[in-house]
């Protein structure tokens, strides 16, 4: 079995790889990625690219058919995550999150690749009041970076057939320590304020509600994706990925936060303008399809290693949401130092 992982360089790809080192120790898994957050490390005993048999550095945008020579299985992770960077240019999110995926899928059909996984996510709900959300639900994706998810579904459903199954995941927001830590993300944003600064500071009321998944369990999410067959949710399923206990109002995770780590102040922005991505998801269709592979990992547990994490790494930088651990930082970084040009390509100077 060979198994190629776009954007396995980011965030989520070291837990990946591993989850699929560890279930397929007899398989080629083949990394590709643009190597943004190569340099990113965060405690990582060895470099998580040694778990990869072949890494390729290459832009998502221009992957030429015979990478996929001999590919069964394809997991989509790459993306321009923040929603920040698709403010500033929601065209090249679009371009890398919706129209490089369908173009790869397609490339992938002719190819031969028997299933591709794309990673989506929980943020297409948007604004949603009335209950948890199943994947029936109307869609009000308020950012940049929901508007390409929902147009690459759309996209990517087309191409489902018998001999090429697509699964794309509406995954509830990432959180938990990884080899290339990213702390613009709630959960981990919080542990890191508690642990440096013994303070957690919520930039809105505190009232939208988000679901959370770990990482961990978002791999194994994928794993199932990529092994599923067609009388398994058909040859196209989008399914909400994450579990109904991890359905939290962002204050009701401060203090969560608070209640692992003693002496921690939570303080709110009681002026903040209204947060309107709030929303709660059912996970009922994910918990029925894919049983063996449900979410493991606690909140408690979530923070504990995040906590462990930041001990272990010495973490100390009270301006951590203008480090290199905030991605939108480091690609400015690198825009402004003239080694990507304004397209995210790789100056070759």
């Amino acid at each position: 079995m060979k198994i190629l992982i776009t954007g396995n360089m980011g965030y989520i790809g070291p837990s990946v790889v591993k989850q699929l080192r560890a279930s397929y120790p007899k398989a080629t898994l083949v990394g590709l990625d643009s190597g943004f957050f190569a340099h990113c490390l965060t405690n990582a005993q060895t470099l998580p690219e040694t778990r990869v048999d072949e890494q390729i550095f290459m832009d998502v945008r221009k992957i030429p058919n015979e990478i996929l020579k001999g590919v069964d299985a394809i997991i989509y992770l790459a993306a321009i995550s923040n929603d920040v960077m698709g403010q500033i240019n929601e065209e090249l999110t679009m371009d890398i999150n919706c129209h490089a995926a369908v173009r790869l899928a397609e490339q992938a059909k002719k190819a031969g690749v028997k299933s591709f996984v794309f990673a989506s996510s929980c943020s297409v709900y948007g604004f949603a009041e009335e209950g948890a959300k199943i994947e029936s639900s109307g869609l009000n994706p308020l950012t940049a970076y929901a508007r390409s998810k929902v147009l690459a579904e759309e996209k990517l459903k087309s191409l489902a057939d018998k001999r090429f199954l697509v699964t794309c995941f509406r995954f509830a927001t990432a959180c938990g320590m990884s080899e290339r830590l990213r702390l613009d993300l709630v959960l981990n944003d919080f542990v890191a304020g508690a642990v440096v600064s013994k303070k957690i500071s919520i930039l809105s009321d505190g009232t939208p509600w988000r679901p959370l998944i770990h990482i961990k369990d978002m791999a194994r999410a994928m794993d199932w994706g990529i092994s599923r067959k067609a009388d398994t949710g058909g040859v196209f399923l989008v399914i909400n990925a994450g579990s109904n206990e991890w359905n939290y109002q962002v204050k009701d995770l401060a203090q969560a936060v608070a209640k692992e780590i003693s002496g921690v102040e939570v303080t709110i922005n009681k002026n903040a303008a209204p947060d309107k991505r709030s929303y709660r998801v059912d996970f009922g269709l994910f918990k029925k399809l894919a049983g063996g592979y449900q979410p493991t990992i606690s909140l408690q547990e979530a923070v504990k290693g995040l906590k462990e994490g930041f001990q272990a790494m010495r973490f100390q930088d009270t301006d951590y949401r203008n480090s290199s651990y905030i991605r939108l930082k480091v690609l400015t970084g690198l825009r402004n130092q003239g080694l990507l040009d304004p397209s995210l390509c790789w100056n070759q100077k």
